[in-house]
């Protein structure tokens, strides 16, 4: 099932830790900020803990299109803040609906 809209507002909200499948591969996350991308399509920006990667980095700075994240479930754990590197309005997103 793919990741609602709410679930992604609550769990940046909450600072959720959240285990999803994305491009074939579970993956434990971070989401740090959520919205619009430029051309219209919703979008997240999270760091990735752990898990595969189609890019072969398991850890760090991911941008993930919602229509393909498929929420496994939440952890029960949260994130203390954001990452090193993270910056408040992304210009990958021409709207933000939740941001750190």
């Amino acid at each position: 099932m793919i990741i609602s809209h709410e679930q992604l507002l609550r769990a940046i909200r909450d600072r959720l830790v959240l285990d999803v499948r994305y491009d074939g591969y579970v993956r434990r996350i971070e989401p740090h900020a959520y919205g619009q991308s430029t051309a219209g399509e919703p979008i997240l920006r999270c760091w990735q803990v752990s898990g595969g990667s189609a890019h072969g980095q398991p850890t760090g700075w991911k941008l993930m299109q919602r229509q393909g994240i498929q929420l496994s479930h939440e952890t029960g754990s949260t994130f203390p803040g954001p990452r090193p590197g993270y910056k408040r309005r992304d210009p990958a997103m021409q709207q933000i609906y939740a941001q750190l």
